[in-house]
């Protein structure tokens, strides 16, 4: 390739790449920056024909507020009160437990006052609590000896034995202050408790012994009463007895103390085998 050839070349080159600067350069004096429009836009914008004028943003905004104007609610027609049903409502639950309580606190306490009512109250009929009569008291000293010393009577809650006449010097030493224990005395006849002033168990005869022989813990009392052994405080308490016409009444509204510990009027000792502790082979 000869050096005129490239020179031509280079020339052609030249132009061309001149050409293009130019055109572009023209290109870009017609558009005045970024979102500028072109002048073949606005020409088309004076053309156009506009209807009418768009709304300006204050009147956009005020359009999109909420209105404050205030409407009136028609008036309600308001219905008559009826009062509800008592069946219809039934009850509650706080309302039922409430009355559950109240009956059954109501009952209770009614039953406790009648229970000692009751046990307080001395009927007119007897029973404990009041005047027993036992009956002749020569009938009551046969009973006696057909029971072998031992005449219980459950109405009463009492034994009754009979009280040595030879005795009586001592016993009006020691139960002259109980008068009405002391009257049964004279008759030939004492009427004790069944309790032991212990721990207040029952407390049985001894047919071996002849004593009264407590179960539970040993204590031991002669055939009139008066403590033998055994952890009881005093001997056994004792009713009040009258006798009128021949006939024994026993008191059991009247309990008295039964005679402090070393009392022996009768002299009387075990006249057998015990039924409680170590000789009789109970415990």
């Amino acid at each position: 390739m000869s050096t005129g050839f490239v020179i031509a070349i280079v020339v052609i080159a030249a132009v061309i790449f001149g050409a293009i600067v130019v055109l572009t350069t023209a290109r870009s004096t017609e558009v005045r920056g970024a979102g500028a429009l072109s002048r073949e836009t606005r020409s088309r914008d004076k053309k156009a024909v506009i209807s009418g004028s768009a709304p300006t943003g204050r009147e956009v905004e005020q359009a999109s507020r909420p209105s404050t104007a205030v409407m009136k609610a028609a008036p309600l027609e308001v219905a008559p009160w009826v009062a509800p049903d008592a069946e219809a409502i039934g009850v509650s639950r706080r309302m039922f437990f409430n009355r559950a309580a109240f009956t059954l606190m109501a009952a209770s306490i009614g039953a406790f006052g009648a229970s000692v009512v009751g046990f307080l109250w001395k009927g007119a009929e007897g029973g404990f609590g009041s005047k027993i009569t036992a009956g002749k008291v020569s009938d009551v000293i046969q009973l006696i000896r057909q029971n072998k010393g031992f005449l219980y009577l459950s109405e009463a809650r009492a034994w009754v034995t009979e009280y040595p006449k030879d005795a009586l010097g001592k016993g009006q030493a020691i139960y002259s202050k109980q008068a009405p224990v002391y009257a049964g005395m004279q008759a030939g006849i004492i009427a004790l408790y069944q309790k032991c002033p212990h721990l207040g168990c029952r407390v049985p005869e001894c047919a071996s012994s002849q004593w009264f022989e407590c179960p539970c813990h040993g204590s031991q009392y002669n055939q009139v009463g008066e403590k033998k052994g055994g952890p009881a405080p005093r001997g056994m308490d004792r009713f009040g007895v009258s006798v009128a016409n021949g006939v024994l009444v026993i008191d059991t509204g009247a309990v008295f103390a039964g005679p402090a510990i070393g009392t022996n009027t009768t002299g009387q000792e075990a006249e057998g085998p015990h039924c409680v502790g170590a000789a009789g082979g109970k415990h």
